[in-house]
């Protein structure tokens, strides 16, 4: 799935070659798990599955949006944003509230979004945790960037995505998906402080692959024990606040003061809180073994994520584990850890790249002889962000 399979799914459908093609990224988050509504630091990768958009102006006022993934299309026009409906008056389409929503972020902030043609697939998979979301709403920002004539930074175009994705989808997302899309850089990771927005590549060898290892077990119930985790944090920080005046998150914390402190709070508000403390920590260690290149140590900072998710923080699942503790048996792994907000979903593993194609048989094997499930693995590697192909 590419560019050419966009180009011929938009002569079938509109009988004409598009004027564009982009490709925007899906994301995987390698460390710094459930730290960036901490004002944290996080530490994703842009990786080479894709959202594929082709496009051209349109001789009408309505947009004609075709999702080759859903055999399904939708056309609107500005007229209709604020109801979330067609230009024939039916709903949107779930899928299409998404480039409705970048059309509305953008004219929000005083940008033209002239009517399209266009059609799009992807081939991140849809529910596992890798952002297919961001990537779409990356591909239509550009989109209209170019058939605007504005321009926008990539990380502007980002917290317009998330704008979008916060208050017209209703999703309460952080920036770090629609950021690792916008601004991926190949076989490079990239450190986002979530509070000032800086940012780094740090360099990611070719000779490293990312596999994501997708348990199939779907995410269930999660907004409920989601937002449990958002509050221990925030009840944390006001507990604190009392020792420490001068915090606003758990960003503020030093390790020395919370272990100093930690008997203060109720246990499960030390537990979860020590692993966003901590966590912090390592992707602030994770910057000098990435720059010397120390791949064994910075794979021992995946597995202790692994271990605070699990043992602290408590969100991952008999599956999660089971793909991990194998993963890390395998000869060639670095680390493996589960991604995004677990309860589901898929791990992230660090595996020498000439050694992938027997670690994703032996992992996948080793999954289903111990769960009965057999798992989607994905080998892949840093690419770069949003793109005009």
């Amino acid at each position: 799935m590419d560019m050419n399979s966009a180009t011929s799914h938009f002569k079938d459908r509109f009988g004409y070659s598009p004027a564009h093609i982009i490709r925007a990224p899906g994301r995987v988050n390698l460390l710094g798990e459930h730290v960036d509504y901490n004002d944290g630091l996080v530490l994703p990768a842009a990786i080479d599955r894709a959202t594929y958009i082709a496009f051209s102006p349109s001789s009408t006022n309505h947009s004609t949006i075709m999702a080759v993934d859903f055999d399904q299309q939708a056309v609107f026009s500005l007229e209709e944003l604020s109801t979330k409906t067609q230009s024939n008056g039916s709903p949107l389409p779930e899928w299409a509230h998404y480039p409705a929503g970048v059309m509305w972020a953008l004219r929000e902030a005083g940008l033209t979004t002239p009517a399209m043609d266009a059609v799009f697939l992807s081939n991140v998979p849809r529910g596992s945790g890798l952002s297919s979301s961001a990537s779409v709403e990356m591909a239509f920002a550009l989109a209209w960037q170019t058939l605007g004539g504005w321009t926008r930074s990539p990380l502007e175009r980002a917290l317009l995505g998330q704008k979008a994705e916060n208050h017209y989808v209703g999703v309460h997302c952080g920036i770090m998906d629609q950021f690792a899309s916008a601004c991926g850089e190949a076989n490079k990771a990239l450190m986002l402080d979530c509070r000032s927005l800086e940012y780094r590549a740090l360099p990611l060898p070719e000779s490293v692959a990312l596999v994501v290892a997708d348990t199939t077990i779907r995410r269930k119930l999660t907004s409920g024990e989601y937002n449990n985790r958002r509050n221990a944090c925030e009840e944390t920080v006001k507990l604190l606040k009392e020792h420490l005046p001068g915090i606003a998150s758990l960003r503020d914390v030093s390790l020395e003061d919370f272990d100093r402190l930690a008997d203060t709070l109720p246990p499960e508000l030390e537990r979860r809180s020590r692993h966003v403390v901590e966590e912090i920590g390592r992707v602030n260690q994770s910057q000098s073994w990435l720059d010397a290149g120390d791949l064994q140590r910075f794979g021992q900072l995946m597995n202790q994520c692994h271990i605070s998710l699990r043992d602290l923080y408590e969100v991952s699942i008999p599956e999660l584990d089971a793909m991990v503790e194998i993963a890390q048996d395998l000869r060639g792994c670095y680390g493996a850890r589960l991604t995004g907000a677990g309860f589901g979903g898929c791990t992230i593993n660090l595996v020498e790249r000439e050694q992938a194609g027997e670690f994703v048989e032996r992992l996948a094997n080793g999954y289903e002889s111990k769960t009965g499930l057999r798992p989607e693995i994905y080998v892949c590697r840093a690419s770069d962000g949003a793109r005009l192909l």
